[in-house]
């Protein structure tokens, strides 16, 4: 059995998770996207488990015994998905640093769908752009309407600060990345079985 612990850190970067595959066939990648953004892009062998699911199910995941990578987009989502299941007890736990937007530019093997779906931060940043555009432009007839820029770069900045995004979790609420509920039941026998 192979040890796929990294002393002194919990985030490890592309080069790592690749040894670590080699390694260590125990090793199990939970992608904490949406279902839309795994479908379009994800890791090999990776299991989606979306953050607002990841949250539901904390202790039982916790509970699986096989160390555990955990992948976002850029590594938010992921550092979230970290502090959960630490307070839920998972040990042998570790972030992709830079999440897929690293292993893609490290040229890391993925699977892609037939979609086209847009990442969460591309995504936010259209709508937050959008927000803010319209109401620089109807600020010329509605003096006030420039308080709705304010806004979005206000919450940007929050975002910023405390490494969450609340326009991201009201996005991943949208049937667009509501691809197909993640099966809980069956993840957890898939991750839980002997490799």
């Amino acid at each position: 059995m192979t040890n796929t612990t990294i002393p002194g850190t919990d985030v490890i970067g592309v080069a790592d998770l690749q040894r670590m595959l080699v390694e260590d066939p125990r090793l199990r990648i939970l992608d904490v996207r949406t279902g839309g953004e795994f479908e379009a892009v994800h890791i090999p062998g990776s299991y989606n488990v979306p953050l607002d699911t990841l949250a539901e199910h904390a202790d039982d995941l916790a509970d699986v015994e096989h160390p555990v990578v955990l992948v976002c987009q850029s590594g938010g989502r992921a550092t979230k998905a970290h502090g959960t299941l630490r307070l839920a007890g998972k040990q042998g736990l570790h972030i992709l640093e830079g999440g897929m937007q690293a292993w893609r530019s490290a040229g890391g093997d993925v699977v892609e769908g037939s979609t086209d779906r847009w990442a969460m931060d591309r995504q936010v940043r259209l709508v937050a752009g959008s927000i803010a555009l319209t109401g620089v432009v109807a600020s010329v007839f509605l003096p006030k309407a420039k308080w709705l820029a304010a806004g979005v770069a206000g919450g940007l900045m929050q975002s910023a600060l405390t490494n969450t995004c609340a326009m991201a979790t009201l996005l991943a609420k949208l049937p667009y990345n509501q691809v197909d509920r993640c099966d809980i039941a069956g993840v957890l026998d898939e991750l839980r079985a002997a490799a």
